[in-house]
């Protein structure tokens, strides 16, 4: 994929390794993100780029005052620059297994792009009344589904960690702009998505059915591993759409 294209995801990039996510989006320490990483979250890859403002080329003055801008120079509609993306790879997927699984590593390297730079204030901050969605919010969020698709698939004892029968939005309501809480947010999510990639490397085969109730279509219909990793693309795909609008809201920047 070159960046020209939409963000519909990568078209014949890398074919991740199944045993885990990449150094840039699983390492963790405990205070959430690796030591090339601030307490935000997103990986030295994503955070060099300043979010303070635009360059003068790109930069654009929407009806409400605010400046929209991004770090991309090649493509203007991008996030930033090819040579400084970390979802492009260049590398052709080799079958289902790679290509699904580079989805996957694309969607949630943009969570974590869309993320970058943000203080705790910033990534807990609502979009409109009435909505609860923020970007530690999408965070949190998707930490949940990682964890229901190996509850779903793998039949594991995974509880949710932030909703409750009192609180069904917990993921949502529980996003505060305290950076301890930011900070365990993105250490659940590596933990999460490691945790993933190591069950999905385990089973050999995209058709195997689901060990665990599930409880996506009537009656908790079984499913394979290809359908429920194809439900967790479009997971992640849907919530990336909505981080391009809480990020442009927050300080103006745009791009794929």
């Amino acid at each position: 994929m070159t960046s020209s294209e939409d963000s519909a995801g990568p078209t014949a990039t890398t074919a991740t390794s199944a045993t885990g996510p990449t150094a840039a989006t699983t390492a963790t320490s405990a205070t959430g993100p690796t030591a090339a990483t601030s307490a935000t979250g997103p990986t030295a890859a994503t955070t060099a780029t300043s979010a303070t403002g635009p360059t003068a080329a790109t930069a654009a003055t929407a009806a409400t005052g605010a400046t929209r801008w991004t770090d991309a120079t090649v493509y203007p509609d991008m996030w930033v620059d090819p040579d400084d993306d970390p979802r492009e790879t260049g590398v052709e997927s080799a079958d289902e297994r790679g290509m699904l699984l580079d989805y996957l590593r694309y969607y949630r390297l943009t969570l974590e792009m869309k993320c970058a730079g943000l203080d705790a204030e910033q990534l807990a901050r609502r979009s409109i009344p009435p909505s609860t969605m923020s970007l530690l919010g999408l965070v949190r969020h998707l930490t949940e589904e990682e964890r229901h698709l190996r509850r779903v698939m793998g039949g594991e004892d995974a509880p949710k960690l932030y909703r409750t029968d009192d609180d069904r939005d917990g993921d949502w309501n529980g996003a505060i702009a305290d950076p301890a809480v930011v900070a365990d947010a993105w250490r659940q999510w590596r933990t999460e998505v490691e945790l993933t990639d190591r069950f999905v490397a385990g089973v050999d085969d995209l058709g195997s059915r689901n060990a665990g109730v599930s409880d996506l279509g009537p009656d908790g219909a079984d499913l394979q591993l290809r359908d429920m990793l194809m439900a967790q693309i479009a997971e992640y795909a849907r919530h990336c759409g909505h981080a391009d609008l809480l990020r442009e809201r927050i300080d103006g920047r745009v791009g794929q």
